[in-house]
């Protein structure tokens, strides 16, 4: 256990950050899934509407650092790939 202060402001701090963290993290992994949802029922208005949301939070957690820029352009890149391929403008 923190004995002074500023441990245990350093300790407050740190559950803070881990829960702020934790929510963006599984509010990504949910914009995700539900991406891959959409792609499997192939509606083009929902798609449209889906992809713009999850390119947002894609954009959001790269930015703030939840995960890298590289990993945040290939999920955009596969994503938008397999939208185009569900509607049709690109072959396999």
């Amino acid at each position: 256990m923190a004995n002074t202060f500023s441990a245990l402001k350093r300790v407050r701090q740190t559950e803070r950050r881990t829960f702020f963290n934790r929510v963006a993290r599984t509010r990504f992994r949910h914009q995700i899934r539900a991406m891959r949802r959409a792609l499997a029922a192939k509606e083009p208005a929902n798609l449209a509407e889906t992809l713009s949301a999850t390119f947002s939070l894609v954009d959001k957690a790269a930015r703030k650092g939840y995960i890298k820029t590289g990993t945040a352009a290939r999920y955009k890149s596969r994503l938008h790939k397999r939208v185009k391929i569900a509607l049709g403008d690109v072959q396999k």
